[in-house]
């Protein structure tokens, strides 16, 4: 069986050097690369295609083009990604670029990029606004057709109805071990730290998903084989688009704090809903987004958030709710004075911290993520 150190440094290295991961990945694979903006992306049609995804999730960077684009109250995620759209650094290895527009903000984004970054081609696409009625799945399915006919100018090559379902069993896998592996954190809370864990999730935006699957299946053998690491400290959930910087969440680390589960966009979201068995692939797509759920930024009637987060503590055996929410993000602002009230109701526990991802310093966090651990003690 594969030592649990190593394949935690395989995939954390990944994570660590995303720009020189891509770049590896696109020599080693000769295949093209297309960019994946936030968030919920048909990923199996670029798969089909016989190009690989990439995860854009900004970075820290300094913002000197993108505000001739953007508002102040933009977030950091997309200034970071367009600021590096218009300096050239996703030029050197993406081929093209899919974007959904889920805010007012990305909406705008859609139609800048192509005028700033024309060079980089721009695959826009819509989900419906309420995605439970029923025409929403038929739309989605021709979203996701003219998506397709798309990416076959990029590719060169057209995409066959066995292309995508071989792609789909791909993530279909892809998604299954990685919600096998959030599970099992809680009994590894010392290796798996809030680094570690964050770090080896990441990774799988910067690999072809059959390569990071097979990795993560191994590592989730070598944990389930492994004896249990006793754990006196507090152990909490995580919710918000994105939990960075590193130093950061080298702040949980440091006072004892685990993350044994999560309702970021970044990690879980992308594939806590496993697809459905019935229908081709495109049917199946469109369903994971109609069985989405407490997701705020797609169309939560029932308002299910705070919900989903009170099972989430009880599940986990978490002491309490971490809220780390991107500074400028709409849809997670209008959700968070709801579920706090109803964690708050329920007895559990809430530290919320704004946060940005280039950010000067996190002394600030790091007491506050100090005094919420003594308190949970």
């Amino acid at each position: 069986m594969a030592d649990i150190k190593t394949l935690i440094a395989e995939l954390t290295q990944v994570a660590e050097n995303p720009a020189k991961a891509v770049a590896e990945l696109k020599k080693e694979t000769g295949k093209k690369l297309i960019g994946m903006f936030p968030y919920h992306l048909p990923e199996e049609i670029v798969y089909a295609a016989g190009m690989l995804p990439v995860g854009m999730w900004g970075g820290q960077t300094e913002i000197k083009l993108a505000d001739k684009y953007l508002q102040s109250f933009c977030c950091s995620l997309i200034k970071a990604n367009f600021e590096m759209g218009m300096d050239g650094t996703y030029k050197k290895f993406l081929d093209g670029v899919i974007m959904a527009a889920y805010c007012d903000t990305l909406k705008c984004v859609c139609e800048d990029w192509k005028v700033a970054v024309s060079e980089l081609p721009l695959i826009a696409m819509y989900y419906p606004q309420n995605r439970k009625i029923a025409a929403a799945v038929p739309y989605m399915e021709n979203e996701f057709k003219l998506v397709q006919a798309q990416l076959e100018k990029i590719a060169g090559k057209a995409v066959t109805e066995a292309d995508l379902e071989a792609a789909w069993e791909v993530y279909e896998a892809y998604r299954a071990e990685s919600r096998k592996f959030v599970k099992l954190v809680g009994k590894l809370p010392k290796t798996l730290n809030a680094t570690t864990r964050h770090l080896i999730i990441k990774a799988a935006w910067f690999m072809d998903k059959k390569v990071y699957t097979e990795k993560l299946a191994a590592l989730n053998a070598a944990i389930e084989a492994a004896e249990a690491e006793e754990f006196k400290g507090a152990k909490v959930i995580v919710e918000g688009i994105l939990v960075e910087p590193v130093a950061l969440l080298d702040a949980f680390v440091e006072n004892d704090v685990c993350i044994v589960g999560d309702d970021v966009a970044h990690q879980s979201r992308m594939f806590r809903v496993e697809g459905r068995k019935e229908g081709s692939v495109y049917e199946k797509m469109a369903y994971r987004i109609v069985d989405a759920y407490a997701d705020p930024l797609l169309l939560d009637e029932k308002k299910e958030h705070g919900k989903e987060l009170i099972n989430m503590v009880k599940e986990y055996g978490a002491d309490g709710v971490v809220v780390c929410a991107m500074k400028f993000c709409d849809p997670e602002e209008y959700d968070y004075p709801i579920f706090k009230a109803e964690l708050e109701a329920a007895g559990i526990p809430v530290l919320y911290m704004e946060i940005e991802q280039k950010m000067e310093s996190v002394g600030q966090y790091k007491t506050r993520i100090q005094a919420f651990a003594e308190t949970l003690a």
